[in-house]
């Protein structure tokens, strides 16, 4: 695939994209279909959320991909085999993996609940480890693959309130640098996207007065919508993202200049 110019970027690749229910996940679902991707494997955490998975994955059928929907907890090494197994069996290949489970949860570090602070870290931490366990043999023996983990420009700056989520996303980028070193000379690339406050589900979990001061201080006076940020994903999955390895691209209106 050396057309970067082309309408297809993705055309005939298999993306697996965890929590992609809702929000940016449910986006990048439907930009990869768009994309020219053969096959979207949308991935929700729990049966409350099956209907919204099965909406994302009509979506990108009507876009011209193959989809399924699997339910799988990321944070459970036994759930994440079996999303990757049901994955493999379904499109025969995963080329593209996009870890962006995650969570939202704001609470002093003094009041937040240790059963709190471990199940943020599994879904976004752990989660993120055990899917690119789980996928990277396949893609050193088809000589291919994409890697982007979802992180947050609060990786770098912090917040208050948010010392779990922030802890989490950071852990990913430095996680996405090792691996991207382990790589070397494979085709197969590991690179982040970190948006800024973005108006998805996760926020929901995130106090007002949190909230209205994360947007203050975005300089161009507004939060992102899902729109504003799929396209990082889809340059980064495609082939016009070859060079980029290790890095992270961070769609945040100036909120943090990285």
């Amino acid at each position: 695939m050396t057309d970067t110019t082309g309408a297809s970027p993705l055309q005939g690749r298999t993306a697996l994209i965890t929590g992609s229910s809702s929000g940016i996940g449910a986006g990048v679902a439907a930009a990869f279909a768009r994309a020219g991707a053969a096959w979207v494997i949308v991935n929700y955490p729990a049966s409350d959320q099956a209907a919204a998975a099965e909406a994302v994955a009509d979506e990108a059928r009507k876009l011209g991909a193959q989809a399924l929907a699997v339910q799988a907890d990321v944070s459970s090494e036994a759930e994440v085999e079996q999303l990757v197994a049901k994955a493999l069996e379904a499109a025969g290949r995963i080329d593209i993996l996009v870890n962006n489970a995650g969570i939202g949860h704001g609470e002093a570090v003094e009041d937040l609940p240790v059963a709190t602070w471990d199940r943020v870290i599994g879904i976004h931490l752990r989660g993120t480890f055990l899917m690119t366990h789980a996928v990277l043999p396949g893609m050193y023996a088809n000589g291919f693959g994409r890697i982007i983990n979802t992180a947050s420009q609060l990786a770098y700056k912090g917040a208050p309130g948010l010392s779990a989520y922030t802890a989490a996303k950071g852990g990913i980028i430095s996680f996405t640098r090792s691996l991207a070193l382990e790589i070397g000379s494979r085709d197969v690339r590991v690179n982040c996207v970190a948006p800024g406050a973005t108006r998805t589900p996760i926020l929901d979990a995130v106090p007002a007065d949190v909230l209205a001061a994360i947007e203050a201080g975005i300089p161009i006076g507004h939060l992102a919508v899902v729109d504003d940020i799929v396209p990082s994903y889809v340059f980064l999955a495609s082939e016009a993202g070859r060079h980029f390895q290790g890095q992270v691209l961070s769609p945040n209106g100036g909120d943090h200049f990285l």
